[in-house]
């Protein structure tokens, strides 16, 4: 009795709540029991307001649980780290150890590019003479000639015609065959240029393929000074501890600087020209794969800090004979993950295996995944991409039909038929460059002496063309406010709870205290239900046991 209230009926207990209670409304289904017109008006008025009210939360808890962001822009002016810049100078090694299958693929373009057009290359465009790259530590592999590879002449450059729209349109490409043959296609391209560029990559990768995986180039006689004549951050000369060396097989010889993002040195104070990068490059071409690449000069690329250069898919290319400015803006992107976004914090949590070795990016993410597909499916690895343990790279002589896998493989890739992007969600922070780029043609007509003379003396620099073998770029921040996108919960918990109190004080008028109500009403419905059950059930039993007791008085009495 100290706890619960006792109402003789369910009538009173009802009625109680009605006139006591904070809901609006309830009132009116006592006072007017007299009138049942009323009456059932407000009844049926109050069951309506229930059910928009209930309503009202399915919707809001259906929105809630399908987690949506806003997305929200901040700016921020602070000193910050100067990205890492990656620069390529468009010309790969040609090695010792493959130079005889590399003439010989050089002759095969040469016969090809003469069969579809007619042309002899062979004075223009082929150098046989031009220096090999010999690499210490490969003395004792012996060169590939004594070896058992052989280029093959079964992927033949053709020219092609079908009837489109009634018009004949010409195409040109290589046939490509699985293992039994029974199941070919042409890799065909609307540009021959296009399709001669394909077809010597596919014989170049498989060259290269007999190279060991692991070639140590740190100590080549080729020196940053080859192609880096000035180096300069915000005024000061730039250290050999700046950058780091590694070799592109289609890029060439590149350079990253401020690649870890670690050193004071590199950290930007102020926007301008004057306070970012300016490099003076060597920006010819020798010529030793010509047919890798037809760009001239030098490919740049802005990226993070330990971020693996993707040069194939990004940067952009430095003409020679121009003086190129970039400016960069820096954006921050910030995701939430969980429930609300698919994203990682470092990569830890992909179930792909990442086969590079600086920090996760997207890139590397379906690089990797697409070279365990490739591994698994095909046999062996795409030469362009890392492999994994125990795997070798592809080579027609081993694997004939490696490269009808390897282009159904791409396309599936390309039209996400791959689970690859499943697996690789984006990171949840990043930082993007926004850039914005101008030339001029430099050095100028009347400066180029002096400069020249100037580069010759200081750098050994020896001019071989008229403005066509240096180039000048220079990297600067435009300014150091920065842009911050930062995703949030479009309905957190606090405003989910605070939605609901709105529509419940929009349908009935109360709080959160007309809730305790409404439940202490539900409490003594229960404790009242059972009440009246116990009784019942008393009664029942106090009526079977009744009827015994006149017969036994009468039993005395006789």
């Amino acid at each position: 009795e100290g706890l619960i209230e006792f109402y003789d009926s369910f009538k009173e207990m009802f009625e109680f709540f009605c006139k006591n209670t904070t809901i609006h409304g309830t009132i009116r289904l006592v006072c007017s029991d007299s009138n049942r017109m009323k009456t059932a008006f407000w009844t049926l008025l109050l069951l309506a307001s229930f059910g928009m009210l209930y309503w009202q939360f399915a919707l809001m808890f259906s929105q809630y649980w399908a987690y949506p962001v806003v997305l929200t822009m901040s700016m921020h002016s602070e000193p910050k780290m100067f990205p890492a810049i990656t620069i390529c100078n468009l010309d790969p090694y040609r090695f010792e150890l493959v130079s005889e299958h590399l003439v010989q693929l050089d002759r095969m373009a040469e016969e090809s590019i003469t069969f579809l057009y007619g042309i002899n290359t062979s004075a223009r465009l082929f150098h046989m003479n031009d220096r090999n790259i010999h690499v210490q530590g490969l003395a004792n592999v012996g060169n590939l000639s004594r070896s058992g590879f052989r280029l093959s002449q079964n992927f033949s450059l053709v020219r092609m015609s079908d009837l489109r729209s009634g018009k004949k349109h010409s195409s040109v490409g290589f046939r490509l065959c699985n293992a039994t043959g029974g199941n070919c296609f042409y890799k065909t391209y609307s540009s021959g240029m296009d399709a001669i560029l394909e077809w010597y990559r596919f014989h170049y990768m498989n060259i290269m393929s007999q190279l060991p995986v692991i070639i140590n180039i740190s100590e080549h006689e080729e020196q940053i000074e080859d192609m880096v004549y000035s180096c300069q951050y915000d005024g000061e000369p730039c250290r050999p501890s700046d950058y780091v060396h590694f070799h592109h097989p289609v890029f060439g010889s590149c350079y990253t600087f401020n690649s870890k993002g670690t050193d004071p040195f590199w950290t930007a104070t102020k926007p301008g020209i004057p306070y970012g990068l300016s490099l003076i490059l060597r920006a010819e071409q020798k010529d030793h794969i010509p047919l890798l690449s037809t760009v001239a000069g030098v490919k740049v690329m802005i990226h993070n800090h330990n971020q693996t250069p993707f040069l194939e898919h990004e940067g952009f290319d430095i003409r020679p004979g121009i003086a190129t400015t970039i400016g960069i803006q820096q954006d921050e992107v910030n995701r939430l993950g969980g429930n609300y976004g698919k994203c990682t914090t470092d990569g830890d949590d992909v179930n792909v295996k990442l086969l590079y070795n600086n920090s996760y990016t997207l890139q590397a993410c379906l690089h990797s995944c697409f070279q365990h597909i490739m591994v698994q499916e095909c046999g062996c690895g795409y030469y362009y991409y890392p492999l994994p343990a125990g795997a070798e790279y592809c080579d027609y002589n081993k694997q004939p039909a490696w490269g009808h896998c390897f282009y159904q493989l791409y396309n599936r890739l390309r039209n996400h038929h791959l689970n690859c992007f499943d697996q690789c969600p984006k990171p949840c922070r990043e930082s993007l460059y926004k850039v914005s780029a101008g030339t001029a043609k430099w050095p100028s007509a009347k400066s180029q002496d002096w400069v020249r003379q100037a580069l010759r003396h200081q750098n050994g620099y020896n001019s071989t063309s008229n403005r066509k073998d240096i180039a000048k770029v220079t990297i600067f921040y435009q300014q150091l406010n920065y842009k911050a996108v930062n995703e949030s919960p479009l309905l957190s918990e606090n405003l989910l709870l605070s939605s609901m109190g709105s529509q419940w004080s929009l349908w009935f008028g109360s709080s959160v205290l007309s809730v305790v109500e409404m439940l202490e009403l539900l409490v003594d419905t229960l404790v009242l239900s059972l009440l009246f059950c116990y009784q019942r059930l008393r009664a029942n039993k106090t009526l079977r046991v009744a009827p015994a007791i006149p017969s036994v008085s009468l039993a005395l009495e006789n």
